[in-house]
């Protein structure tokens, strides 16, 4: 849901959402931080949303939306909040470690050196020592080397202890990466992770090697949702991302650009070789009849048009979505259920 909100803040909406959310805000008192002026757009922009029910509930309790309030309500809800806070978490748990790991080194160290010292007080002492004397030093130096060696089996356990952590530590941040960079709804990439996906391989494409894009749109999707409602809008796009996924394996990145819109990056391949998956995802989309999964109806067959770009040398990422956007939109002018090509060399292919 946040992700859809995000893409309504950068349509034609933006607006009226911000407008909307501001009156919210005034209506109950809310002081407009930038903080709280992003809790409340979402509020207003997704009423069926986890968020929405919480603040509803504390109108209803006529509880003060403090600046505490906020920044709770942020954490839970907001994923950017909630991200800063699990890799501020995991940081910190981090530094415990090291720090811990440091002292029991320097513990090491002190004791380490003062042994040496009580081995070289030794060696002076023994000349000219009696039995007695001699005797008494080899129990002083028995202690010592119990103590360091005792302190080196500590230190041993406290860096196995410490590794494990830290291996603990690496994989949930990296669970946590992952989480960050894909669309909750889809499994794809999110558009953050495309957007950087697309600058790499523009880049990598600057050493030589083709990189084209592929933008899919889910065909007369709005219609859609409106008849069947948004449960079952989300289960189609479930289904054409399960497609396209299975469609394009890596090295190719898979995304969902935002709404019922998706994007295939192929580094590395033409837009000819491109336009053969492209027309595999096509095809296995609408050869297949859904059902609606709370009723059993029948919604029918689905259809989604694309549109394909070869990156030109030197061009840049956004100018390539532009033309495959343009190739995206001569297919709905086409008549739906079809893909076009930027390029006219690949298109006659």
């Amino acid at each position: 849901m946040s992700s859809d909100v995000e893409t309504s803040l950068r349509g034609p909406k933006a607006y009226a959402l911000a407008r909307k959310a501001i009156e919210a805000m005034e209506a109950h008192q809310v002081w407009p931080t930038a903080l709280n002026f992003e809790l409340w757009v979402h509020y207003v922009a997704a009423k069926d949303s986890a968020l929405a029910t919480e603040i509803d509930h504390l109108i209803e309790a006529g509880e003060p939306f403090t600046d505490a309030v906020g920044e709770q309500l942020a954490a839970q809800f907001l994923p950017k909040a909630k991200l800063n806070g699990e890799i501020l978490e995991a940081g910190q748990t981090l530094s415990k470690e090291l720090d811990s790991v440091s002292r029991a080194i320097e513990s090491a160290r002190e004791t380490s050196e003062a042994y040496g010292q009580q081995l070289a007080s030794a060696s002076e002492s023994l000349d000219g020592e009696d039995a007695q004397a001699i005797k008494s030093m080899v129990e002083t130096l028995t202690v010592a080397t119990r103590k360091v060696r005792e302190e080196n089996h500590a230190l041993e356990s406290q860096l196995q202890d410490t590794t494990a952590e830290l291996g603990r530590l690496r994989e949930h941040l990296e669970q946590v990466r992952r989480d960050a960079m894909t669309d909750a709804l889809s499994g794809l990439a999110n558009r953050k992770a495309f957007d950087e996906a697309l600058e790499r391989a523009c880049d990598q494409g600057e050493q030589g090697g083709p990189v084209t894009l592929a933008v899919i749109d889910i065909d007369h999707f709005k219609s859609f949702n409106d008849t069947w409602g948004h449960q079952t809008g989300d289960q189609v796009i479930r289904y054409v991302a399960s497609v396209i996924q299975r469609c394009s394996p890596a090295p190719r990145v898979s995304a969902r650009y935002g709404g019922e819109e998706f994007a295939i990056i192929f580094p590395g391949e033409s837009a000819r070789e491109s336009l053969a998956v492209l027309e595999a995802v096509r095809e296995e989309v609408s050869s297949r009849i859904l059902k609606r999964r709370s009723t059993n109806e029948d919604l029918g067959a689905i259809t989604i048009s694309a549109g394909i770009a070869e990156r030109k040398p030197g061009e840049s990422p956004a100018s390539l979505v532009e033309r495959a956007d343009s190739a995206l939109y001569a297919s709905k002018r086409g008549g739906r259920n079809r893909t076009s090509c930027a390029d006219p060399i690949a298109a006659a292919a």
